[in-house]
């Protein structure tokens, strides 16, 4: 039996979609394996706060993710409205993660900038702008998406159908929010760094760099991805991008502890007080 051209792409993309999926899934076993002693003494003796609580939802919450892309991907499925409700809560959870991952570095921002009034309200206005067109754009897009499963035997999964050049736009906005961040904390960085040279300084703006790259640079591959490959490839690396920063989000904050927890210890480095920094 002779298949088409797109029922090739799509069997080709469901494939490249299990891998992918498969490894992340892998490789956030793996990290909390390495990571479960470190963490779970930063949980029991990290003091409660707003802060640990958005840690742990942010650290948990790829588990969610991974497990309802698997369940989706891994398990034959002939309804496409189970796909499109599985889709919308992949949606909706990953848009979740992305939140808390950059609520973490939000707050850092604040915090480098002694908590600016004028700062906080443009951060607000901002944060608050970004969810709302990303949620509005999302769930317009996945609401008038045609959901298909491959013609070709033995691949499971279902993917779009139809094309979702939208769904650059959130990610263009997330590319151009990090960017802002990154100016911010350069900014401030150079302004400061000769009065507040401490390591636990150091090692918070070394975070945030490196964290706005990554996700800056993730966003654009996920353009990329939205406007120049075929239609059953938009959305290969969206969820793929939430896992991975959030990875990094909760990885960074523990490690942020840990050298606030020596830093105290020590009693010879001159830190940023640990309720400043808890809060970022």
């Amino acid at each position: 039996m002779e298949y088409s051209f797109d029922d090739i792409a799509a069997a080709r993309s469901l494939q490249y979609i299990t891998y992918i999926f498969a490894s992340i899934a892998t490789f956030w076993m793996y990290d909390y394996a390495c990571l479960i002693h470190e963490e779970w003494t930063f949980l029991l003796r990290s003091e409660w706060s707003k802060v640990k609580g958005l840690y742990i939802v942010t650290r948990y919450l790829p588990f969610v993710i991974l497990t309802t892309l698997l369940y989706q991907y891994f398990t034959p499925n002939e309804n496409p409205g189970k796909c499109r409700m599985l889709a919308n809560i992949c949606s909706g959870l990953g848009m979740l993660s992305a939140i808390c991952s950059e609520g973490f570095f939000v707050l850092r921002t604040c915090a480098l900038w002694n908590n600016n009034r004028i700062l906080l309200a443009a951060m607000l206005v901002a944060v608050l702008t970004f969810v709302g067109a990303c949620i509005g754009i999302t769930f317009a897009t996945t609401a008038l998406a045609t959901y298909a499963i491959s013609a070709i035997p033995g691949i499971t999964g279902c993917y779009w159908s139809s094309s979702g050049l939208q769904l650059f736009i959130p990610f263009l906005l997330l590319s151009v929010f990090e960017l802002g961040l990154m100016i911010l904390t350069l900014v401030r960085a150079m302004q400061t760094w000769r009065i507040k040279s401490s390591s636990l300084y150091a090692v918070m703006v070394k975070h945030d760099m490196f964290y706005y790259t990554c996700g800056f640079l993730f966003s654009v591959a996920n353009i990329c991805t939205s406007l120049l490959l075929h239609y059953s490839y938009n959305s290969v690396l969206h969820d793929f991008q939430f896992v991975i920063l959030a990875i990094l989000a909760t990885r960074m904050h523990l490690h942020l502890w840990q050298t606030n927890q020596h830093a105290h210890r020590s009693d010879t480095l001159a830190r940023i007080p640990m309720p400043v920094m808890a809060r970022a």
